[in-house]
């Protein structure tokens, strides 16, 4: 059993709904919440990318790492629970949640103590990481989100580091370790994912 932030999912939905049903009887889609929510993403990547100098706007990286969990939470109950489900849905709800991690992660590779080569790393295997949970239903298993460092765990990070970038202004050199001991995080949970969407497949295989 692994931890993760994924796992208080089903509270925060619960405090979204009376929203979620308003934005439903206004015609708001799924798709184009996920898609509002990636063109933000990439937005703020783009402006924290090009503006590394200036630390006072990572301050904005917290407030939207929350704010884009709830636009991850509101597109999956519009789908599920108000008939939105669509197989352009699906693939939107994969390819936007990775283009949009990327984005939001890459600034920090101007950041020091961080570089290229660890913040590269730490993208590259959160995009492997989510290719694992979106390829368990192809083997018969439910899509997997197994942490830890999970989505919702990466996004914990990040927001953090954004905040104390922002506040003090630098990073401490000690700090190096970070992306690093994330990346380690993400492959054990590419494992732990692989294993369960495998455990998975065989006990449904043996029930059937």
């Amino acid at each position: 059993m692994t931890i993760s932030i994924y796992a208080l999912k089903p509270r925060f939905q619960a405090l979204l709904r009376p929203f979620v049903r308003r934005l439903a009887a206004r015609g708001v889609s799924a798709n184009a919440v996920t898609l509002a929510a990636m063109s933000l993403s990439v937005a703020l990547g783009a402006v924290l990318f090009w503006c590394a100098g200036q630390a006072a706007l990572f301050l904005l990286l917290p407030a939207w790492m929350f704010v884009r969990m709830a636009f991850n939470a509101i597109d999956g109950m519009l789908a599920r629970e108000f008939g939105q489900q669509s197989p352009l849905g699906a693939y939107l709800n994969e390819l936007c949640d990775v283009v949009s991690d990327a984005a939001l992660y890459l600034p920090f590779a101007l950041i020091a103590p961080f570089g290229w080569g660890s913040v590269g790393a730490v993208i590259f295997f959160s995009v492997v990481s989510e290719m694992a949970g979106a390829l368990a239903p192809m083997v018969g298993a439910a899509r997997r989100y197994d942490g830890p460092m999970g989505k919702s765990d990466r996004a914990l990070v990040f927001g953090a580091l954004g905040l104390w970038l922002g506040l003090a202004g630098s990073l401490p050199a000690w700090a190096w370790w970070i992306m690093p001991a994330v990346a380690v995080a993400i492959v054990a949970n590419t494992v732990n994912r692989v294993r369960g969407g495998v455990r998975n497949a065989r006990s449904s295989s043996d029930a059937g």
